[in-house]
């Protein structure tokens, strides 16, 4: 599965791990401003804000996992299996595919304020992009550095949900996750007191004790809970470097081992972790075999090109040998 976060320091930052039994090929794709996206139900866009973000390329059509754009709007898309649910095309909306709703969200909104008024006048369509990529169980959240929200298609229809702890994972419902964190409110940072039984004095053997009881497995509801307390306890400095290190060691938290959970004959791990500096437009990222920290800078690109942008991802191990 995969966790997605929001988060700030000086500048904004917006990343995920994707968490997969398999890699996708996925890349870095530019999407300039004057590439023509077409969409399947709507009219084309010719002109748009450009987009950075990890996806793959398919018919030279971007199909983003996550991306930003220029404005330093965010948007990932996370799976959601069982519970999703798209619509059928209807007449006073605009009818959007599950695969089309980035380029469809960032291409013209430039804040989550728009992003909410242009999803209550969008219906996510349930169409697959070809016979090779079919339509994916999908939730999203959407940040800038102001706010976070969480979009859910479920059977009572389209849901727009604020987000205070600016963390999305998978399963069960936004609203399930957010009461969930009703059962971890004892948790802390602090050194726990002792509320057992008056005349009790029990010895503190260890640093970190006030989070005992935080869920340690791979759920992920266990791991949004996990998440939620790093990030809303991290404490960071200003500076580039501090900032996207303490980004990755947030994600690291609840980062997937290869072999600790199967599927089918196959492991579950995080394909890559990504953060991007939304204000500056420079989209970080390591991979699981490559935990060096690369960076593509948006604006190092033509952006009022035609044509997408793409970078592999480095992905064997770089290592810095000192002597």
């Amino acid at each position: 599965m995969c966790t997605a976060i929001s988060f700030q320091s000086k500048d904004h930052y917006f990343g995920r791990n994707l968490d997969v039994e398999c890699n996708y090929g996925e890349k870095i794709v530019i999407t300039p401003r004057k590439y023509q996206f077409d969409f399947r139900l709507q009219e084309s866009i010719k002109s748009h804000y450009a987009i950075i973000g990890v996806g793959l390329v398919e018919n030279d059509y971007p199909l983003y996992f996550d991306a930003t754009n220029e404005k330093g709007l965010s948007m990932a898309g996370l799976r959601f299996p069982e519970t999703a649910k798209y619509e059928e095309p209807v007449d006073d909306k605009h009818n959007i595919g599950a695969f089309e709703l980035i380029p469809w969200i960032l291409g013209t909104c430039s804040s989550v304020d728009e992003a909410k008024d242009l999803l209550q006048k969008t219906n996510v369509v349930a169409m697959d992009f070809n016979e090779n990529y079919h339509c994916a169980p999908l939730h999203w959240m959407i940040s800038d550095r102001d706010y976070s929200i969480t979009v859910e298609c479920v059977e009572e229809g389209l849901k727009i949900y604020y987000n205070p702890v600016h963390t999305l994972t998978n399963n069960p419902e936004f609203p399930m996750q957010m009461f969930n964190l009703n059962n971890y409110m004892s948790l802390t940072r602090e050194d726990p007191e002792t509320r057992f039984a008056e005349g009790f004095d029990f010895y503190k053997y260890s640093r970190g004790m006030g989070a005992l009881g935080m869920p340690g497995d791979l759920s992920s509801i266990s791991r949004f809970v996990r998440a939620s307390f790093t990030r809303l306890n991290s404490v960071c400095g200003d500076s580039e470097s501090e900032s996207i290190s303490q980004f990755f060691h947030i994600l690291d938290t609840v980062s997937q081992t290869r072999g600790c959970v199967r599927v089918e004959d196959s492991f579950e791990f995080t394909s890559y972790s990504s953060c991007c500096n939304t204000d500056k437009g420079i989209y970080y990222y390591k991979t699981y075999e490559n935990s060096q920290v690369s960076a593509v800078n948006l604006h190092r690109e033509n952006l009022d090109n035609k044509k997408l942008v793409v970078y592999n991802l480095v992905s064997e191990q770089q290592i810095n040998y000192q002597n």
